[in-house]
């Protein structure tokens, strides 16, 4: 499989949303930012194959890692043997795994220093989760506040800050405003999404022994993680406490886009932002702690932001008709 194919055809059979927004992109952009996606759905599929022992997923994680930052395959036949996820997309990434690196290892040096840094921050965000929760026989929670943001900017926050970076180094006109400013905004972006993505996936998780909602917040709201399930409605005060920080942040990704210039990056951006200000929405008519079912955004919110993209492209008053 060439660079044409991981970039194409592999991406999109592992994130089709992701996907929408990585076809628009420059070439310049395109390449760097989709490898790095590519390997980080890797480490994501390492680290959540739930067949196999989280020892064995913590080892395979630390080798992978290695093989990023040293450019070896040492360990990778072993990680291709063990971790089988049942997703045709993801099981068919870890066998291209070596295409991968090898198409890492042919990038600009600094795009190559910029993914080897993102990526050292992503999986040490995914191995403090799993050596958090494995192995656990209750409900085990983030124990505050600070634990869930650093969360949230390891394995999100730091692909705001790597994509901010990545363009301003290669397209001259990205932003309206400075380099610094723009990365604080790429940051809470980045967390923004991933705090929706949380707060859409609170009861599953719960269901699998994890809770991202704080503990010390729970209790002093009178309830624990582990009695969430019988009495959800005790969390809702920090459940909105949360919802309320994930629209602060989404508030951020807004400010990050009105800086933009480039007609296809704004698009880029604007696309998985949409999609994340839709479901916080849901989140309110279906709070997921007394929601069984898992809330999802319809194929109709999907084309509204495919509708929307064009006008996004050329002004920042489209931005605000959303609501």
């Amino acid at each position: 499989m060439n660079t044409l194919e991981l970039e194409g055809q592999l991406l999109a059979s592992v994130s089709r949303s992701f996907y929408l927004s990585i076809r628009v992109l420059p070439g310049l952009i395109r390449a760097p930012i989709g490898l790095a996606y590519l390997l980080a759905r890797a480490s994501d599929t390492i680290a959540d194959t739930e067949d196999v022992p989280a020892e064995i997923r913590l080892q395979h994680l630390a080798a992978f890692a290695g093989m990023i930052q040293r450019g070896t395959t040492e360990g990778l036949g072993a990680l291709q043997r063990d971790i089988r996820p049942e997703h045709a997309g993801e099981r068919t990434l870890i066998d291209r795994l070596g295409d991968a690196l090898e198409w890492l290892a042919t990038i600009s040096s600094f795009d190559r220093t910029e993914i080897l840094i993102v990526m050292e921050r992503i999986i040490r965000g995914q191995t403090l989760d799993l050596k958090r929760f494995a192995a656990v026989e209750e409900v085990v929670a983030l124990g505050t506040a600070e634990e869930l943001e650093e969360y949230t900017y390891l394995v999100a926050g730091c692909v705001g800050e790597f994509w901010t970076r990545i363009c301003l180094h290669h397209l001259a006109d990205y932003s309206r405003i400075d380099a610094e400013p723009l990365r604080e905004l790429g940051v809470n972006y980045g967390k923004g999404l991933q705090l929706v993505n949380i707060l859409r996936d609170l009861r599953a998780d719960l269901r699998s022994g994890r809770c991202y909602l704080p503990e010390d917040e729970l209790r002093a709201a009178g309830t624990s993680p582990r009695t969430l399930f019988e009495h959800p409605e005790a969390g809702r005060p920090v459940f909105n406490r949360w919802h309320a920080r994930a629209q602060a942040l989404l508030d951020d990704g807004r400010s990050y886009i009105e800086a933009l210039q480039p007609a296809r990056l704004r698009i880029g951006c604007f696309l998985p932002w949409y999609l994340g200000v839709k479901t916080l929405a849901l989140l309110v008519e279906k709070p997921p702690l007394e929601t069984p079912e898992r809330v999802k955004v319809p194929r109709s919110t999907v084309r509204a932001a495919l509708a929307f993209a064009p006008l996004i492209a050329v002004t920042n008053r489209a931005l605000g008709w959303v609501k």
